[in-house]
């Protein structure tokens, strides 16, 4: 049970392929969502591409991969991939 003391850190993690690899230690992730038209009601497919940290450089061009946001490392990266 939460109490009014605790508060709960709660990042987003989402869930793409890696379609770049080419920076150093810097992947580009392709996240796609769906979501539904407000007014026709047909589902639309969504896409945005993220810059996330890959340390190590292990991760290649076209695995799935899950990313957290963290606080900026840089400019344009604020997601990590996360290790399983």
């Amino acid at each position: 049970m939460e109490t009014k003391t605790e508060k709960k850190n709660i990042s987003k993690i989402h869930s793409g392929k890696i379609v770049s690899s080419k920076m150093k230690d810097t992947v580009v992730v392709l996240v796609e969502r769906y979501t539904k038209h407000p007014k026709y009601g047909k589902f639309l497919r969504k896409w945005k591409r993220i810059k996330a940290h890959d340390a190590l450089n292990k991760h290649q061009v076209g695995e799935v991969v899950e990313i957290v946001e963290v606080k900026p490392l840089s400019k344009d990266k604020s997601f990590v991939i996360l290790e399983k």
